[in-house]
Order: C-alpha cells, then structure tokens, then sequence
C-alpha cells in the first residue's frame, strides 16, 4: 500500500524537520515548501494527500494573508485536498477565518505530536471517504445509452405527452405488456425532469420477499435483525432528490403495500432498527401489466395506493400497435449488437423485413432485440444481409432439442420460452419452471438480456 504523502508548509527549516521526523516515523511521505508559492508548485507537479499549512511567513508574520490565499487557491484549483492550518495557540481568530476559507482543521503551535498525528489520521480517513462517495454518486447517476427515435404514430403522441409533463413533479403509472419498454420510459421521463442531475434508482417490486422489504426500501442498522452484520441504505434514501421506479407494481404483497402507501403519502420511514423518522423527497414512477380494476376489486391491491400512484396513467402499446417502427427498430438493435461484439453492421433483406413484419411479437420490444441479438451472433461474415432465415422467431423450432451450450445460456432459453408460452405472466412462467415467483425475478434480473 502507497503511503499517504504529507506537505509541510512552513518557512522555518527548523519547524519542518520537526514533522518530518514525526511523519517518518508513523509511515507517512514527506514534501516540504518554504512557501505558499513553493507549494502550489509541488502540488501541480506530484501527488499530495494532506497539506500541514503554517499561517504567516517572513513577509508578513501577523495577519496570515499568506496562508489564507494559499487556501483559497486550494479552494478552487484543489478542492478535495485536505489542508490542515497550524497557527499560533492564541491567534483563534486567524483559526477561524482559515477553517471558513477551506481549511479541514486547525493544529496550534507548539503542537504535541499525538494530538498532530490524530488530526492527519482523521482527515486522511475523511478524504478518503469522500471520494468513495463520489464514486458511488457516479455510479448511481444514469447512464446515457443511445435511444431510439419513435416513428408510428401511437409512440410520437405518447413521447409527446411525457415530455410535456416530465418536469410536473407527479407520480406516473405506466401500464402494458411485459417488454414493451417501461423501464426504459421511465428513465426518459427521469432525463427530462428537474431531478434529472439526481439518482434514478429502480427495484423490482415483485422480487422483494415479504420479510426483507423493510430492509430494502427503508433500509436498516447493525443489528438490526439476526443477520445483519452492517447498516444498509435503503432504496428511498438512494433516490433522494432523484426518482424511484417501482417495476411491476402489482405483484407486491398486501402488507407491504400498507408499508409503501404511508412513504406516497407522508414522505415518511424510519430505517428497519431505528426509531428516528426520515423524509422521502423522490418523485415515483410505477410500471405494471397488471389489471388493477380485477385486482382492487378482488381485494388484492389497495384502491388507494392505486390512486397514489397513478396521478397520471399512459399505456405503453405493445409491438405489434406499432408496426412503423419493427424494421427501424430492428436496424438500430442491429447497430448496437454489430458494435458490442465487434461484428459488422448488416443490412435486412426483403425475405427477413417480410418476416418481421408478420411475426406477432408476443415478447415485444424485448423478444426482437434478443432476436437480433442471437442473429449478428450467429451470422456469418460471408454476406452483408440477413435473410428470413437467419431470424429465430418460430417457437416450434425454438422448442425442440437444445444445442450443446453453457448452462447459464441454457437456463436464459428456457426462462425465454416459458414467458413467451404464458405471454409474459411471470407467475405462470415461474408455475412452469417449477420456481417460485421471488426466484424467477431473480434470475430475471441476474440475466441482462432477460431485462431488454
């Protein structure tokens, strides 16, 4: 492990021999300046983790003016670096102004080296931490993936109808088949709402088991239960300022529904061991297939979650409503897999445009991609078109025997071909695999090209 390096700043030879011993010592590099100029220069040119800064110099040795411009150009140029300012014991107003200006803390003169060792452990460890948070700030942050231009007629008046009401900061149900493209939606309204520059966070509603909901949405302490080794942030405080995405909605349990309605409503939770309530400020939007007239009316969802969550309602129409847009579709999924696997771009002909055209799409936007997907796999570099052949969109032929494969690919084509037996009805298809609801949306979300 590198050691963490420690700039001295001070114009006494004496004062930075001192610290340098301490330092060298306690397993900490050592750089030295003489002077604030001197410093800007070192932490231009090499690594700095931690900035020892004395307050007055030879051209002034009362005011500090030296050290506080040493720290406003840290300010701007080096905002992450921690300075530690060392001033007289008794100049507590200088302290101040360095602590205002940007310092991380303050060490008096004469020092004991304990106290001198524990402030750079401290923010040493602060840094670090801070940095990890940004790394997980970015990590959170929605990718930009290239996005399809809508051309029939019923998605142009769908788009049109978001965008005119993403910045309304309102919760949003959207309604449809299974992979007609809800969560992608859902990310599009996030990109043009005002909490854009925030979190989008989406969970599986459906694959959170009844005894870990608490944990996942409100998360929980050390201790809290049996199991929990450590604190965990709960899916509410990873979206906060950003949006929540609630995918497939109905297929949430009674009990926790009763849970969820008092966040819509309140903003309100308190983390699983806690007794301190939190405030929730995310906007919702929720996706579904199901009907929720046959399941408030079977007392199987609460009428007014339903309402909480459906301020405004669109559907997502399914492929086959959308026939302008299968073969344009089909050439950007064909653009974006050439490039992913490095394979060249090829074009449709007439045989395959006609084929993809009368095929009835019961997985929709998800079973043409991954149709296209396994055809630039497959296709061979001789010829630069991909016939009706070369599309795997007959269930018959995808039913008989398997080919030699991993099992993982294996356990993918049959999940594929359980949903498109049972037209996307996740609890029928996980009846069929002999799965569990909870472990079919598991696997659902372990395979990527399961989530298209």
């Amino acid at each position: 492990m590198n050691q963490p390096t420690i700039l001295v700043v001070d114009d006494r030879p004496d004062i930075r021999m001192s610290v340098s011993f301490i330092l060298e010592d306690n397993n900490y590099a050592f750089v030295e300046a003489q002077s604030p100029v001197q410093a800007q220069q070192i932490i231009k040119e090499q690594q700095v983790d931690l900035i020892l800064l004395d307050m007055n110099y030879s051209l002034d040795t009362t005011s500090g003016d030296e050290g506080l411009d040493l720290l406003r150009w840290l300010a701007k140029h080096e905002p992450n670096l921690p300075a530690v300012a060392m001033t007289a014991w008794s100049n507590v107003e200088l302290a101040v102004k360095s602590m205002q200006i940007g310092a991380s803390d303050f060490i008096e003169k004469p020092w004991k080296n304990q106290r001198l060792l524990q402030i750079i452990a401290q923010q040493l460890a602060l840094a670090g931490l801070k940095n990890q948070n940004q790394q997980l700030k970015q990590r959170l942050e929605p990718k930009k993936e290239a996005s399809y231009q809508w051309q029939s007629p019923c998605m142009v008046q769908l788009i049109s109808q978001l965008e005119s009401v993403a910045s309304a900061d309102v919760s949003i149900l959207l309604t449809g088949d299974n992979g007609t493209g809800k969560s992608q939606m859902a990310k599009h309204i996030h990109q043009l709402s005002h909490r854009c520059n925030a979190p989008f966070i989406s969970v599986n509603m459906g694959a959170i088991s009844e005894s870990l909901f608490e944990s996942e949405m409100f998360g929980h302490t050390k201790g809290a239960f049996t199991d929990a080794k450590s604190s965990r942030i709960g899916r509410f405080e990873l979206a906060q300022a950003g949006t929540l995405f609630l995918d497939e909605i109905a297929n949430i349990p009674m009990s926790q529904q009763a849970k969820l309605l008092r966040v819509v409503e309140s903003g309100e939770f308190e983390v699983l061991g806690s007794s301190k309530t939190q405030s929730s400020n995310c906007r919702f939007i929720s996706a579904s297939n199901g009907e929720f007239e046959k399941l408030i009316s079977e007392e199987k969802f609460r009428e007014d979650l339903f309402y909480r969550l459906n301020t405004l309602e669109f559907r997502m129409p399914s492929l086959n409503e959308r026939t302008d847009d299968i073969i344009p579709l089909a050439q950007f999924f064909i653009s974006q897999y050439a490039q992913k696997y490095n394979r060249p771009t090829v074009a449709l002909d007439n045989s395959a445009k006609t084929a993809l055209l009368s095929y009835p799409w019961p997985g929709n936007i998800r079973e043409l991609s991954h149709v296209i997907e396994r055809a630039i796999l497959l296709h061979s570099n001789s010829t630069n078109t991909l016939n009706a052949d070369n599309l795997p969109l007959t269930p018959q032929k995808q039913s008989q025997s398997l080919p030699f494969m991993t099992l993982e690919q294996a356990e993918v084509r049959l999940i594929e071909q359980a949903l498109a037996t049972t037209e996307q009805n996740i609890p029928k298809a996980a009846q069929l695999l002999g799965l569990t609801k909870s472990s079919l949306y598991r696997r659902i979300e372990k395979y990527e090209q399961l989530q298209k």
